[in-house]
Formats: C-alpha cells, structure tokens, sequence
C-alpha cells in the first residue's frame, strides 16, 4: 500500500434495473431511487470528492447479484471490494464461499450481507444454520457485514462474542432513532456490541434516519459522538451509503457532513476513519497500491 492517505467510500450501492427489480424500492418517498446507478455515475461523484477507492456492497438477497459486482470492481479502477451476498442457510455455504473466492475477479470479495433487518426473528442471528454459516464466512477469510436494526443489537452481539474468529461490520450504526432524538436503548446496546474486539463500525447513514429535509449536522452529532466513543477511530469506517444517501444528501454534501462530525479528531484519527479502517477491515491494501500506479480513467 502507497503511504499516501487513502480516502474509502466503504459503503454504497449500484443496480440496473433493466437487470433485476429492486422490490425493496417502493412507494413515493423512495421514488427517487427508483432508476439505474451505475459505477459511471458513482464514478463522477467520487472524483469529485477525491475518493480513492469504494467498498460496493449487495441489495438483494440474489446470488447473481455478487458475480455481478465482482465483475464491476474488476473492471473499475474505483471500486476495490465487494460485500456481497449468498445463502448462509444452505447446507453447501462453504462451498458457494469458495467458487465465488476462486472467480478470476474473486479477489475482491472481502465481505458477505444479508437483509438481516427484514427478518422477523430478532434472533435469527443466533439460529444454529446461520451460524453455521457465519463459520463459513470466517473460514473463508471474509468480514460480516450486519445490516440490523437497534432491537436486533442483542444477538448480534451475541453472535459476535460466540464467533471471535470473524469481523462483524456494523453498517449504519445499527440505524438510530435519529429523527426523534432518543439514544437509549440503543446507545447502551451498541457500547455493548463494539466492546467486542472483533467488532467494526460504519460511520454511514445516518442523515437517512433524520427528517430528510431539515437535518442538521447537530441533529447527527450525538449519534457520531456515541460511535466514535464505542469504537474508536481505528475501529470505525466512513460509507457514504450512495446513492440511498440521496434521499436526504448529495454523495459531496454526506462526505462533508462526515468530515464535520469528525473535526474534533486528531489528522491520524480521522485519516483511519476516512480510509485506513476499511482498507485494513476489507484487506483492500494490495488492489488500492496497484491501482495507483495505473492512470486514472475517467
């Protein structure tokens, strides 16, 4: 890796609707998500940010959807890694890790996702499949990323301290209540969560969980402030959660909004939060250097 200050983008999305429908879009406050983005589009959006690398991340709960990323972020000189998605459940896990690892663009699949915050089981977490999955992941040398909502803070924590082997990444914070201003009980149950060391957070959409319209940075800080002090720097990643970030933010205005969150850190402190958490979580290190020697495409 360069000794340059890498900036990470460790967490957005892209999808084509003339390839797949994404029903989780719907009704008229979503509506306008409802087209293509495309790693073109993020591209115009991240430059213009000076953004070195991107973490792109799965949306549906469809395994051809992680063969598709891989191939973007082969052929992109942006996106560095892939969290994507297979079924933890099935009885072949292992086996559906290690062709996906064995792709020639495999290389960048550094996580795996699932829709967690959909099921109906608070602890479906801690069913003996899905752990059994989870193993897998971990055997496969990849993170875990934990799309959750505050209720189901618990088991997840659980399933972290049962399961030291794997990285567990928080996105979003767990989503907060931010728009009525209450903390608790989240606050307690995500300090209990990072107290675990093989726990990692993002630092990543929260001005979607605020009114849309009239957020201030104010409104978020004590969400960040909360993230911070369980995590730490080192152990927390920005994501700008594009393009969902939109419904609330540009992708320029939701960067700008992370710096002002973080002014207070030290420039060691916020360049680990910026990028070095993610490079190192996602193991993004060896494509981020190679790509630096090659000229940039635009």
């Amino acid at each position: 890796m360069t000794g340059r200050p890498v900036l990470v983008d460790a967490h957005h999305h892209l999808w084509d609707l003339s390839v797949r429908d994404q029903d989780w879009i719907t009704g008229a406050a979503l509506a306008p998500l409802r087209r293509t983005f495309t790693e073109r589009d993020l591209k115009a959006e991240a430059r213009a940010s000076g953004v070195t690398a991107t973490v792109l991340v799965q949306t549906v709960t469809v395994a051809d959807e992680t063969p598709e990323m891989l191939a973007v972020a082969h052929d992109s000189d942006l996106v560095a890694g892939v969290v994507g998605w297979t079924d933890l459940t099935a009885p072949d896990v292992a086996d559906a890790l290690a062709a996906l690892r064995a792709r020639p663009c495999g290389e960048h699949l550094v996580g795996i996702r699932h829709q967690v915050q959909s099921e109906p089981d608070p602890d479906w977490l801690l069913r003996p499949d899905v752990r059994r999955g989870l193993r897998a992941v971990a055997d496969a040398g990849l993170a875990y990323d934990l799309v959750i909502l505050p209720h189901q803070l618990p088991a997840a924590t659980t399933a972290a301290r049962e399961l030291p082997e794997l990285v567990f990444v928080l996105d979003h914070g767990a989503k907060p209540p931010v728009a009525s201003g209450a903390l608790e009980p989240w606050a307690t149950r995500l300090r209990a969560f990072a107290a675990l060391p093989n726990t990692t957070g993002k630092l990543s959409g929260l001005h979607t969980e605020a009114d849309w319209r009239s957020w201030t940075v104010r409104d978020l800080r004590p969400y960040a402030d909360t993230l911070l002090d369980a995590f730490g720097p080192r152990r927390l990643m920005y994501g700008s959660d594009w393009p969902v970030c939109t419904l609330a933010a540009s992708y320029g205005r939701t960067l700008e909004t992370a710096r002002a969150l973080l002014a207070a850190l030290s420039d060691t402190e916020r360049t680990a939060v910026l990028g070095g958490t993610a490079a190192e979580t996602y193991r993004l290190g060896e494509v981020i250097a190679r790509r630096a020697d090659r000229p940039t495409v635009t």
